[in-house]
């Protein structure tokens, strides 16, 4: 026996890291960024599906969920992501308006994916207050972005629910994934930020 025989038949991780590479590569060209004032939606099941059609978004989720893992006392970004979109929300509904707020989004993207993909390399240094810091100032970016968007508490509920899954599952991968996603991920910001996607 070798040491391939306990993979089980399954491919091998630099082909399930590709993979994955290729994956989130297609979502950034597949999806467009949803961030923009001007297409309103109400009710539940329309902020449900809200986080899932802006490409920016999904990707900050994403890595705060995979950044989580790597940070001592990870558990609280999260959470402390949608308390401030939240309050980042209520902002933009009471007509607080930033200038180049889609570049700051894509800002965002490219620096919680570089966050990730140099986690390893950091072993894990950044205090915790200092990622609670970063993880707040990107989390009321985007509420003020996609709050703009959504009308009403039962659309608001939906969006918030379905950022929280997508951390969630962002804190689902290995160590290696987490590395690569992070890489991808940062790498749309840079395509987000130059208005290639």
């Amino acid at each position: 026996m070798n040491g391939n025989d306990d993979m089980g038949g399954r491919a091998p991780a630099g082909s399930r890291l590709g993979a994955a590479a290729i994956m989130l590569a297609g979502l950034a060209v597949a999806l467009p960024a949803a961030a923009h004032p001007g297409h309103a939606e109400t009710g539940f099941a329309a902020g449900l599906l809200h986080p899932l059609t802006g490409l920016d978004h999904l990707l900050a989720l994403l890595a705060v969920g995979l950044w989580s893992r790597t940070q001592r006392h990870g558990a609280v970004l999260p959470a402390v992501f949608l308390a401030l979109m939240a309050a980042g929300a209520a902002c933009a509904d009471a007509g607080l308006v930033l200038p180049a707020l889609e570049t700051s989004i894509a800002a965002t993207v490219l620096l919680l994916g570089g966050l990730v993909a140099c986690a390893p390399s950091w072993q894990r240094r950044v205090p915790p207050q200092l990622a609670v810091v970063v993880v707040g100032s990107c989390a009321v970016l985007h509420g003020l972005a996609h709050g703009r968007e959504l009308a009403g508490t039962a659309s608001g509920a939906g969006f918030l629910l379905a950022s929280g899954a997508l951390m969630l599952a962002g804190a689902l991968p290995g160590a290696r994934v987490r590395r690569w996603a992070g890489a991808a991920i940062g790498a749309a910001g840079l395509c987000l930020l130059a208005g290639f996607v």
